[in-house]
């Protein structure tokens, strides 16, 4: 593309960058909360410790985000500095965090995680905060942006895909040798942004990151569409339930951990879809809009799949991949709108912070991803469901443990119904999201100094 101002070799080594990074992500998301059940620890402790842990996530991202707008590096370099050394560490924390030894008491396994989990969560806000914000210092073309957004979703997914496949098959080994296998295979996708990906976009000696502490809360509280947006966005992961009882959901109402694979699959086919064409969506139609009815479209869907149950197999899978679809879109534009957001920030605040936007991201999928672990295994701790002792599916089989039937019901509200609520919350935050795509353009334009600000409110589809 001759606008465009990356290269292929660039734009492909942006996007294996996150096949590894879901991998990371994933392997926490998804695995975590069944690998924690079956430590033999009380399951309310658990989820105590997931909680308290993330109050160093509540700290640790806005912080950097400070941090990352601050500093200049003196080989001129924004994000590749805090990328190298992310892509160094996260694979050993990651291994850290599933090898809680058996040995240990119940208090030594929690001391052992949690150490192991805050040291995680500090590297992964370094894989991610640059990373995202590398979009604006490889290039100022905003279509250029959301293909490399919108691509990064296919990549995304693979990285989804192969954490889901590879993983239940190799859990019925150990826990640990399935993350020790997958960080590595993750490493080595993020190596080459590393090496050939350029920041050509970012001019050090401008005053990006001349700002003091109070003028970050200052640009937060005038940006409220970002605290609009993640509010939605917040609502909607801190209860997706489903993800962190998925293992046992197969385990024990369908017969086998194996069935998670269909069930992600069916989940995730639509997803590498729906990333492919988005570019060309985007052309027809505005992002928001698309995804607040695809957002719609899930609740009814979702109400759907609950109150029909799990029994009949072959409509509840039906159903589960037709409300793939649109939830799979919103899975590919959840991310797109924080560009958007850092350009209305600087256009209305004057201070450009995009490290500080960024971390916003970053701290809403880390503390919805703590939040929705910890309320799965709360939940199910309300329901009676069993302490369990083993370190693989294949034991667990084993023990021929029968869940109760209050346990059973559990188990399905909080995979099948929590998540609906979820959505439902999320609607309201974004009937108050105003912002459109032709109107960032203008903003975008503006803050690059293309245009004047005189002329930006003249072009703008309405006063912000």
């Amino acid at each position: 593309m001759k606008n465009y101002m990356t290269t292929f070799k660039e734009r492909l080594s942006y996007w294996t960058y996150f096949v590894g990074q879901n991998v990371y992500y994933n392997i926490t998301f998804i695995y975590l909360s069944a690998y924690l059940a079956m430590q033999g620890i009380a399951l309310w402790k658990v989820s105590l410790v997931l909680l308290v842990v993330k109050i160093w996530d509540a700290i640790n991202d806005p912080i950097f985000g400070y941090i990352f707008d601050k500093v200049k590096f003196k080989n001129g370099l924004k994000s590749l500095p805090w990328l190298r050394l992310a892509v160094t560490f996260i694979p050993v924390v990651t291994i850290a965090v599933f090898t809680i030894p058996s040995g240990f008491s119940e208090t030594g396994k929690l001391i052992w995680f949690a150490v192991a989990y805050l040291l995680w969560d500090t590297i992964y806000t370094l894989t991610d905060v640059p990373a995202y914000s590398m979009l604006n210092t490889m290039t100022d073309n905003l279509g250029e942006r959301n293909l490399l957004l919108s691509v990064n979703r296919v990549f995304s997914g693979a990285g989804y895909l192969l954490c889901v496949v590879v993983m239940p098959l190799l859990i019925g080994r150990s826990y640990s040798f399935a993350v020790i296998v997958l960080s590595i295979i993750s490493a080595l996708t993020m190596v080459p942004l590393c090496i050939f990906c350029k920041e050509r976009n970012y001019h050090p000696d401008q005053d990006e990151g001349d700002f003091s502490f109070k003028q970050m809360f200052t640009y937060l509280g005038k940006n409220k569409y970002l605290l609009t947006y993640y509010g939605g966005y917040m609502a909607t992961d801190a209860l997706k339930t489903s993800a962190a009882t998925t293992l046992f959901v197969s385990f024990f109402l369908f017969g086998s951990e194996l069935y998670s694979i269909l069930l992600n699959l069916l989940g995730m086919v639509p997803g590498v879809i729906a990333a492919m064409l988005m570019p060309t969506i985007l052309k027809k139609l505005d992002k928001f809009k698309t995804l607040f009815w695809c957002n719609i479209v899930n609740i009814i869907l979702g109400f759907a799949i609950y109150f029909l149950g799990y029994e009949n197999q072959i409509l509840f899978l039906v159903l589960t991949f037709i409300r793939a679809i649109p939830m799979c879109l919103v899975g590919v534009l959840a991310f797109m709108f924080t560009p958007d957001c850092a350009e209305y920030g600087q256009y209305k605040s004057g201070i450009s912070a995009k490290g500080i936007t960024f971390a916003i991201q970053t701290f809403s999928v880390k503390i919805t991803g703590a939040v929705s672990s910890a309320l799965a295994l709360f939940l199910l701790g309300l329901f009676a469901f069993p302490t369990i002792e083993t370190d693989s599916f294949a034991k667990l089989a084993a023990m021929n443990i029968q869940l109760s039937d209050k346990a059973t019901s559990g188990l399905w509200i909080v995979y099948a119904l929590v998540p609906v609520i979820g959505m439902v919350i999320s609607t309201f935050f974004y009937l108050g999201y105003k912002l459109n795509d032709k109107d960032v353009q203008i903003m975008a334009k503006c803050n690059s100094g293309e245009i004047t600000r005189e002329e930006a409110e003249a072009q703008l589809s309405r006063k912000y």
